[in-house]
């Protein structure tokens, strides 16, 4: 079982920057990979960004460049550095983190943290 905490999110201005976190609790955080989604309103939760157990990363073609998914393994915390955030990027944030065993795959979600980008 894992627990997933976002903290991180807030008001900022249009080409602003802001960095998520995401706190996990429980076993296992070094066999997991951590994903970011995001949800606006009226809209399907997407994918943002992923990072694999092994640290290899992947993001959705409208952030890269501009989001840096990272994780330390140590504090178990996985990272979402987010700059020159656009109002069309206004979200909840969400946490993934999802690992295979031979019973399938089991995955867990943060609450998320509320992301507004807005002058």
């Amino acid at each position: 079982q894992v627990q997933l905490v976002e903290s991180g999110g807030g008001l900022v201005q249009p080409g602003g920057s802001l960095r998520l976190s995401c706190a996990a609790s429980g076993s296992g955080f070094r066999d997991n990979a951590f994903n970011w989604y995001r949800q606006a309103p009226g809209k399907q939760r997407e994918l943002v960004a992923t990072i694999t157990s092994g640290g290899s990363t992947n993001y959705t073609a409208s952030v890269k460049g501009r989001f840096t998914i990272s994780r330390d393994n140590a504090r178990n915390t996985v990272y979402l550095q987010m700059n020159s955030l656009k109002p069309e990027e206004t979200a909840v944030y969400y946490c993934n983190a999802r690992r295979y065993t031979v019973r399938g795959m089991l995955q867990y979600w943060g609450q998320g943290t509320q992301v507004t980008v807005s002058s």
